[in-house]
């Protein structure tokens, strides 16, 4: 097939998608107060939008009822028939595409579907924040358009989840943009300016929201149910020092950058204190130190839990006192363990809002957002988008003697083997995923490439795989010429509610891996979907299987994406965002949040800034068809010095050592003091490519509790065959030279640190 018949195959999905599933605008209104045909309900002043929202809110909560206004504090909110404000559900869901989980979004009308993106872990991959931002702005036009055609209650959607990827085990760690802080809060930043309506540098916001993204879920929470440990009773211990690097950075990143409207407390203890309870995490920290002015929502049930399982408050009143929800809340009031004023303060924020959202005024279709009608839903972009997620996503892990591409002849025979080669659409979306707009299996995929390609499950109950027909599946790879192995994870093994307990493929797949590939005539191409790592060291270094991909959960287009890929019609870029450890990492507690190594212990440590030990492929690894080179074209100054403020000092193995606090510099000295960094970048190959460029430091001597080398920024660049480019960084020392310390504190040291890409390293003196 050539790349043109590739296109026109693409095209003609598109036209029946647009035929087929973009209806016609449906002619029911969405629920809204405020309308302005209504007499007794346009001289509210809550209905006035020429007045500033907080005075709104206040007169609108002044008019409720107690009862009303507990009514209004759980995410079904009932009705005000008598102030004609409309029943309200917040909870909707919109991970990588508008979902059904929750109950705001309903698919039973004109709109039955919506675009299902890949999973965010394979998106992450792309490390392109463009891309991100185009994600999340396409699926809250479908939202917009979901909630117009009148098949919404709600425009608040519990996404994204922006916990970091910490242990290779995690059911969830799917739904995440991986392991590294600075990458995870710039794909939160990203996503939530898109689904909310900002530009993609911010600030085009004036009030209005498009739909309202939730960041969650707040904060080191990172493990589900793992040997009899659940969410639930789990009790984080995490240092200060891992707080400030490692878990806080996306939600700081979310509300200050991003500007989120909601963020969702966890089920999780933090150092004994529930999430949803804890008044120095919610109040202190993102309420003062953030300044952020949305609404705070528990995870569901996280309130009772905190008196029925964790037993942290004597009483259900006592946890309404701790949390403020409206289960028992009367009762909370009346006993004076809860004060008005506390209850008030939460409906400004739930109302502030919906009103940003245009739910009280007037016709939502004469107001910003409004004109977005079904035709936006599954439309021929956001579905090309699907597509170009998944292709920049894919990761190549390996590929012997240029074994990929594969010929695009008619004369070639190809076996599709495996139980995720033709799964149901469960597999290839994830988790979180709605109905699609069109789902293409990686068989069918394939069929547009090699029409007569045999297909064989190998094993018997999908990737479980606890029994196998190794015999049959050996039989097809002897009489073909290329074989492609579909192997790896669905959700059956990892979700929500289940973590791992091992690293290893399930069942009996290795055994049908290697009885294939030792039965075949040439080096066979091995495809994984899982969204954490497997350890795949036999099949690495097996030189009967020639390539390897990581295709994650990549959608409902991924099926596509794939085939594309490995018959040379997209170029793979993608890199992996995680660590792939070997097996016997699972000796390591999963209940152990440390981040850092400890060598006295054998504590390894977690994830490439901080783990000491053997990786099946580090953060980062992604080939191409191609090869690159760097060259630092330009760095604006490789000596810092730090005159102003007062100086610190301490003492590590007999050496003195020079520091500044972050927090005593002003914000006038961290921007004067960044340093702009032009990296050039050649595409050596005959084809054209995207490539991420990733750009690290490492301390030139490493010290107690630093990390070993970290991100400090990351650009997607298309590169042409043979083409030079050049990408710019802006570093900022306060942010991206400075680690936290044991106390938490943010600190800039004394010494040299090492940029660097690729092989290519610069260095920078830090004088303090």
């Amino acid at each position: 097939m050539t790349l043109s018949t590739t296109f026109t195959f693409v095209t003609t999905i598109f036209l029946f998608l647009t035929l087929t599933t973009n209806p016609v605008l449906s002619q029911l209104l969405p629920p809204f107060a405020c309308d302005w045909s209504n007499p007794s309900t346009r001289s509210y002043p809550f209905c006035n939008p020429k007045l500033p929202i907080l005075q709104r809110t206040r007169d609108l909560v002044s008019r409720l009822t107690l009862d009303e206004k507990l009514a209004q504090l759980v995410n079904s909110a009932p009705p005000i028939p008598r102030l004609g404000i409309p029943g309200y559900q917040w909870w909707s869901e919109a991970l990588h595409g508008v979902g059904n989980v929750g109950r705001g979004i309903f698919f039973n009308g004109t709109i039955s579907s919506a675009t299902s993106f890949p999973q965010v872990i394979l998106t992450a991959a792309s490390f392109d924040s463009h891309l991100w931002y185009r994600i999340g702005q396409a699926i809250g036009i479908e939202a917009r358009a979901i909630y117009n055609g009148g098949q919404a209650t709600g425009m608040t959607f519990w996404a994204p989840n922006i916990n970091i990827f910490r242990d290779p085990r995690w059911g969830r760690g799917q739904e995440t943009a991986g392991e590294d802080p600075l990458m995870t809060s710039n794909y939160a930043v990203s996503y939530v300016r898109g689904i909310q309506g900002d530009s993609f540098q911010g600030g085009k916001l004036r009030g209005h929201l498009q739909a309202s993204a939730c960041c969650k879920h707040f904060t080191a929470y990172d493990l589900d149910n793992w040997k009899g440990v659940n969410r639930f009773l789990f009790n984080a211990k995490v240092s200060l020092q891992d707080l400030a690097d490692t878990y806080q950075p996306p939600f700081h990143s979310c509300v200050k950058q991003g500007r989120a409207s909601g963020i969702m407390c966890a089920y999780n203890r933090v150092n004994g204190v529930p999430s949803c309870a804890d008044y120095n995490l919610l109040t202190e920290t993102v309420r003062k130190q953030w300044e952020f002015h949305g609404y705070i929502v528990s995870d569901c049930g996280a309130v009772g839990i905190i008196h029925d399982e964790q037993g942290y408050a004597k009483s259900a009143e006592d946890a309404v006192a701790d949390v403020l929800h409206a289960d028992h809340a009367k009762s909370a009031v009346e006993q004076k363990k809860l004060h008005i004023s506390q209850i008030d303060r939460a409906l400004h924020n739930l109302f502030s809002i919906r009103m940003r959202l245009g739910q009280f005024g007037g016709n939502p279709a004469k107001l910003p957002f409004g004109m977005i009608g079904s035709n936006h839903v599954c439309s021929e972009n956001h579905l090309y988008l699907a597509l170009e997620a998944a292709r920049n996503g894919i990761v190549l892990l390996k590929n012997t003697a240029s074994l990929l591409p594969l010929p695009k002849t008619s004369t070639i025979s190809l076996a599709v083997i495996g139980p995720n080669a033709n799964a149901s659409p469960i597999t290839l979306l994830g988790n979180y995923a709605g109905p699609p707009c069109k789902y293409i299996t990686i068989l069918q995929g394939f069929r547009h490439y090699v029409k007569d390609a045999v297909f064989h499950p190998g094993c018997d109950g999908g990737p479980k795989c606890a029994s196998a027909q190794i015999d049959k599946a050996v039989d097809i790879a002897k009489k073909v010429d290329y074989v492609v192995l579909v192997m790896g994870l669905d959700q059956s093994e990892e979700r929500e509610e289940r973590d791992r307990v091992h690293l290893d493929l399930p069942g009996k797949q290795l055994e049908l891996i290697n009885s294939v590939a030792k039965a075949s005539k040439r080096p066979v191409i091995l495809v994984l979907l899982c969204g954490g790592p497997v350890d795949i060291s036999s099949a690495k270094y097996n030189n009967k299987i020639g390539g390897i991909i990581w295709a994650g959960y990549p959608g409902e287009l991924g099926g596509i994406a794939l085939a594309q890929i490995i018959f040379g019609d997209h170029n793979p870029g993608g890199r992996l965002p995680i660590t792939w450890y070997p097996k016997d990492y699972i000796k390591v507690p999963m209940t152990d949040m440390r981040m850092r190594a400890d060598p006295s212990t054998g504590y390894p440590g977690r994830t490439y800034r901080f783990y000491k030990g053997p990786t099946v492929y580090e953060f980062g690894h992604g080939l191409s068809y191609t090869k690159y080179s760097y060259e630092f074209v330009s760095v604006a100054r490789d000596k810092l010095h730090f005159n102003q403020s007062f100086t610190h000092l301490m003492v590590e193995n007999s050496e003195t050592i020079r520091y500044k606090l972050v927090s005593e510099l002003s914000e006038e000295t961290c921007k004067s003091m960044s340093v702009s960094v032009t990296i050039g970048v050649k595409n050596h190959g005959n084809v054209v490519g995207r490539h991420p460029i990733l750009l690290f430091m490492k301390p030139r001597k490493q010290r107690i509790g630093s990390p070993m080398k970290q991100l400090v920024g990351f650009h997607s660049l298309l590169l042409d065959a043979g083409e030079i480019s050049h990408v710019g960084f802006e570093l900022s020392p306060c942010e991206h030279l400075s680690r936290a310390n044991e106390a938490g504190l943010k600190v800039i040291e004394e010494g040299s640190h090492l940029l660097l890409v690729g092989e290519e390293k610069y260095l920078i003196d830090i004088i303090v």
